[in-house]
C-alpha cells in the first residue's frame, strides 16, 4: 500500500509540474507585478534610456516631418510621402543627412525624459491617492502628464530649436556649435525659448491625451499591471498615434516658430522674427488655409506610433529590471 501511495504522490507532483510548464507565456503568472512604490532614481534611469532610444530610432522620420511641415518649401524639398522623402534626401544629400541634428537631440532627450517620467509617476500617485483613493484615475493621469511636460519642455525646447534648424533643406549651419553660436549672436538667447509657450500649448494636450490613452489601454489589455511587453507596445503605439493626430496643427505652428522659415515669412512681408502662438496660427492660415495645419500629419503619426511604443516598452522593461534587481542586491550572496 505504501508503494502505491508513493507512486500516486509522485504522479500528482509530475502533473503539477507539467501544468506549470504548459501555461501560456502571456499568463499573469509569468510576470510579477511591480511593487507600488518604485524609487525616483529607477524612474529617472528608465526614463532617460527610454527617451534616448525613442528619439534615435525614429529620428530620420522626424527629419522628414520637419521638412514636410515647411509652409513654403523649396521645389527640391517637396515630398509626396515619407518613403519618397527619405529616398530622395539620401540620394541627393547623402546617407547621413536624415540624421543631422541627432547629437543635440540625444543630449536633451536623456535628462528631459528622466525628469518627465519621474515627475509623471510621482504626481500621478499623489493625485490618484486624493481623487481615487489610490486607484487608477484618468484625471490624475492627464494632470500628471501635463505637469511632467512643463519640466520636459524646459530642457528639450532649446534642443528642438537647434535640431529643427539643422533638419531643414539647405540649412546654413555647419554643425551643432555653429548653429548655437549663430542663433545666439543674431537672435539672442531668447530664440531658444521663442516657441516654449507654443510647445507647452501643444505638448500639454498631447501628453494629456497620450497618458490617458495609454492608461486606458492598459486597463483593458493589462488590468493587473504586470510587466507585459506586448501590452506596453500596443498601448504606447495607440497613445502615440491618437495624440499625434489631434495635435498636428499645434506642431505645425511650433515648427514655424522654431525654424523662422525665411521664404514663408518674406512672402508675408514679415520683418524680424515671428513670435507668439497667435501670430503663428495667423501666418499658417494665411499661407495655406486650414489644410496647412495638417502638413506632415502622416509623417508625424508614422514617427509617433513606433517611437511612443519604444519609449513605453523600454521604460517599463528598465523599471521592471531595476526594481527586481534591488531585492537581490539587498539580500546579498547566498551561503557558500
Amino acid at each position: 500500500m505504501e508503494l502505491a501511495s508513493d507512486r500516486a504522490v509522485a504522479t500528482l507532483e509530475m502533473s503539477q509540474i507539467k501544468s506549470k510548464d504548459d501555461e501560456p507565456l502571456d499568463s499573469d503568472g509569468d510576470y510579477e507585478s511591480l511593487p507600488p512604490h518604485v524609487s525616483v532614481a529607477t524612474h529617472m534611469t528608465a526614463g532617460a534610456v527610454a527617451g534616448i532610444l525613442e528619439h534615435t530610432v525614429m529620428y530620420p522620420v522626424d527629419s522628414v516631418k520637419t521638412r514636410m511641415q515647411s509652409l513654403q518649401p523649396d521645389p527640391n524639398a517637396q515630398y509626396r510621402s515619407v518613403y519618397e522623402a527619405l529616398k530622395r534626401i539620401i540620394k541627393t544629400e547623402g546617407v547621413f543627412r536624415p540624421l543631422r541634428g541627432l547629437n543635440i537631440t540625444m543630449m536633451g532627450a536623456g535628462p528631459a525624459h528622466a525628469l518627465y517620467f519621474a515627475c509623471y509617476e510621482r504626481v500621478k500617485r499623489s493625485l490618484s491617492d486624493v481623487i481615487q483613493n489610490g486607484g487608477n484615475s484618468h484625471l490624475a493621469n492627464g494632470m500628471a502628464g501635463s505637469v511632467a511636460t512643463v519640466l520636459h519642455d524646459a530642457v528639450m525646447n532649446p534642443a528642438e530649436v537647434v535640431k529643427q534648424r539643422m533638419q531643414m533643406y539647405n540649412s546654413p549651419y555647419r554643425g551643432l556649435l555653429d548653429c548655437v553660436r549663430t542663433v545666439t549672436r543674431t537672435e539672442g538667447i531668447g530664440a531658444f525659448y521663442r516657441s516654449y509657450s507654443t510647445q507647452l500649448t501643444m505638448n500639454i494636450p498631447f501628453q494629456a491625451v497620450h497618458f490617458i490613452t495609454y492608461e486606458l489601454m492598459q486597463e483593458q489589455l493589462n488590468p493587473h499591471r504586470h510587466y507585459h511587453p506586448g501590452s506596453h507596445i500596443v498601448s504606447g503605439a495607440a497613445a502615440g498615434a491618437i495624440s499625434a493626430a489631434v495635435t498636428t496643427p499645434l506642431d505645425v505652428c511650433k515648427t514655424l516658430l522654431n525654424t523662422q522659415e525665411n521664404v514663408a515669412l518674406n512672402s508675408m512681408n514679415i520683418s524680424g522674427h515671428l513670435t507668439g502662438m497667435a501670430n503663428a496660427f495667423r501666418t499658417v492660415y494665411q499661407l495655406g488655409g486650414l489644410t496647412a495645419f495638417f502638413k506632415g500629419v502622416q509623417a508625424r503619426v508614422i514617427y509617433q506610433m513606433p517611437s511612443t511604443a519604444i519609449a513605453w516598452s523600454v521604460y517599463e522593461f528598465f523599471k521592471y529590471f531595476l526594481t527586481k534587481r534591488q531585492p537581490e542586491q539587498e539580500a546579498g550572496p547566498g551561503p557558500l
